[in-house]
């Protein structure tokens, strides 16, 4: 973003005015014409609030200004002098229905003075609405970390492009509902969030086969592998079957269980091997034999001992936390760092599950969910994940591609699915 402004065909100071007018839009329809009152900080971030606090006074909403004293930048002195209004002492300033935070903004690396924190989250408390300019005051913008207290809010309003904090916990559980304000730059990179996937067509005269042919790899509980496989078919893929010692209740007709396959079937579009898999690391020695694309979950990610077994195995790996630390140790960094470095190291397509889930490629490209429901940290979700990006892979998809799409649409399925859903229930709406 810094290099985006530092490019942008027009002047500072008008992406500034830019900005401010959309805060001011934002907060007005979010919260409607109440009594306002803008925090302003020192820096740019201050400028924008009171450009935001002159637009709201044009549109007749009864506007008061704090200070955390004296303007320090050019554009933010030109930005305070245009309010022309009276500023108050942070420390003085009396409640109001909304908040408009524009404190500290993404240069914020150490922590709000504590007095400062306490007066923040005080007005946010007892405020109707709390809005926060580009970031709440007190979170780190590139690793989504809380240097200091930070009260929860309802709205935060962006500019220009989203920050890694806005879709990285613990800063991502403050923000309330974010919206992204066009202040007329493009900030492009690698990083981006993950939005809905292009899915390949069904071509006129496909077959099971072309559609893509999932095979699983079943371990000693085949109720998660039954999930999964579940998932793979119910997420386009042409034909599923599982190899399996014994029946597995609960699959759909249409999945096919077998005894030994061979791997080496030039008709499989991608193996998945882990969920379920329980103590038996030989199946994932097996899989790794095959040329084929393939989806590694749960247990098996633990049986994978060195990260660089996976280069050139054409993986997609899906570990959660405690997984990642297993297989990766304890990487440096934000989570989209340690998520990248642990795709180069790997050679595979990382996705780094939790509330804030993230796809790396060792090509350096990095996803960022967009926010899912809290009720998808339920059992067997995993496995249903694992099932479409598998699914998404033997149609077709490369690895990155199919991950970020099967993301993408598992946070959709559940958000359809409902609150009180289990891992069963994704299937109805997948």
């Amino acid at each position: 973003m810094r290099s985006a402004e530092a490019a942008a065909p027009v002047a500072l100071s008008e992406l500034m005015e830019r900005a401010g007018q959309s805060l001011a839009e934002a907060a007005l329809r979010f919260a409607g014409p109440v009594p306002a009152l803008l925090l302003c900080g020192p820096g740019n971030n201050g400028g924008d609030g009171f450009v935001a606090a002159r637009y709201l006074h044009q549109r007749e909403v009864e506007v008061r200004v704090a200070a955390l004293g004296e303007a320090q930048t050019d554009l933010a002195r030109a930005a305070r002098a245009a309010w022309g209004g009276a500023i108050e002492p942070i420390e003085d300033a009396a409640p109001a229905p909304l908040v408009i935070d524009c404190l500290f903004g993404t240069g914020l690396k150490r922590g709000l003075e504590d007095a400062v924190s306490e007066r923040l989250s005080g007005l946010v408390k007892s405020a109707q609405w709390a809005v926060a300019a580009d970031l709440p005051s007190g979170v780190e913008a590139d690793s989504g970390g809380l240097l200091s207290q930070v009260p929860a809010f309802d709205l935060t309003v962006s500019f220009g492009a989203l920050k890694p904090a806005h879709r990285l916990m613990p800063a991502m559980a403050r923000m309330g509902r974010v919206v992204l304000a066009d202040i007329g730059i493009t900030a492009d990179g690698p990083w981006f969030e993950i939005g809905e996937p292009a899915l390949p067509p069904v071509a006129p005269d496909a077959h099971k086969y072309s559609r893509g042919l999932v095979h699983c790899l079943t371990g000693e509980m085949p109720g998660a592998m039954a999930l999964a496989a579940s998932a793979a078919a119910r997420s386009g893929a042409g034909y599923v079957r599982v190899s399996t010692s014994a029946p597995i209740a609960g699959l759909p007709r249409s999945v096919v269980q077998v005894g030994d396959a061979p791997l080496a079937d030039p008709r499989i579009g991608c193996l998945l091997v882990g969920p379920g898999l329980g103590k038996l690391p030989q199946l994932l020695t097996l899989a790794l034999t095959s040329h084929r694309p393939k989806v590694i979950d749960a247990e098996a990610i633990g049986h994978v001992g060195d990260p660089a077994r996976l280069k050139g195995q054409d993986a997609v790996i899906t570990p959660h936390s405690g997984e990642f630390a297993t297989l990766f140790g304890e990487l440096p960094g934000s989570k989209a760092e340690q998520a990248l470095a642990a795709a180069a190291a790997s050679g595979a397509v990382v996705v780094y599950k939790g509330a804030d889930t993230l796809v790396a490629a060792p090509d350096g490209r990095l996803g960022f969910a967009p926010p899912a429901p809290a009720w998808l940290a339920t059992a067997g979700t995993g496995d249903v994940l694992a099932g479409m990006i598998a699914a998404l892979r033997a149609r077709g998809m490369p690895a990155f591609e199919a991950a970020c799409a099967g993301v993408w649409l598992h946070g959709r399925a559940a958000e359809r699915a409902g609150p009180y859903m289990i891992a069963d229930d994704l299937l109805e709406w997948l």
